[in-house]
């Protein structure tokens, strides 16, 4: 597998846009991770909620329970006491609530702020490496093989444009025909200038 092209100017261009590219991806990551975080934080006042719906609710049915045990009076005394514990524990579910909304919503945030431009990323950036790792394996498969020169040229007449082709020969498919082998090592030069591979 070849991740560098062997000229200079192209290597260094794919190192920086490599380079560039995963830090673009950690920077989208830590803004998704930060975003959670501050959502997540707005959970403490269902947190405060629930727990003050709780006391209340245990509290209010303590009370109710000790005035209960009164002879003749009992009964009557707990009903709104029994009432106000159900208020607490309606305020301790509201705060759970909260709670849950609030960490659905900060996921979907974080997960959405870093999620949607690190695919962009590696569509931009990604496949276009994977492409050119593709090509160069391939270019560099060929001249391993043995069979390289003719091939090559053969693939530079069919992928190359047409004013390269001039460039080297202005009928190049015709020295090509008739094995004419300065014109096949050049087309065969600039298909593999083209896949990153040195000759």
């Amino acid at each position: 597998m070849k991740l560098y092209s062997d000229f200079g100017p192209r290597r260094t261009r794919q190192i920086v846009g490599d380079v560039l590219a995963l830090a673009a991806i950690a920077a989208w990551v830590w803004l998704g991770i930060t975003v959670y975080q501050l959502v997540e934080n707005l959970a403490g006042f269902g947190v405060q909620m629930e727990e003050a719906g709780a006391g209340f609710k245990d509290t209010m049915t303590e009370v109710g329970e000790t005035l209960g045990g009164i002879p003749v009076i009992g009964g009557g005394i707990r009903a709104p006491f029994d009432g106000a514990s159900g208020a607490g524990g309606a305020l301790e579910a509201a705060g759970q609530s909260q709670q849950v909304a609030v960490n659905q919503l900060a996921t979907g945030l974080g997960i959405g702020i870093a999620v949607l431009p690190i695919i962009m990323i590696l569509v931009l950036w990604l496949v276009p490496r994977i492409r050119f790792v593709r090509k160069a394996g391939r270019a560099k498969a060929i001249v391993k093989s043995g069979a390289g020169i003719d091939l090559l040229a053969l693939r530079a007449l069919a992928t190359q444009k047409i004013s390269a082709l001039a460039a080297v020969d202005p009928d190049a498919m015709a020295a090509w025909r008739r094995g004419d082998e300065t014109v096949m090592r050049a087309l065969a030069q600039l298909e593999l200038k083209s896949s990153g591979v040195r000759l």
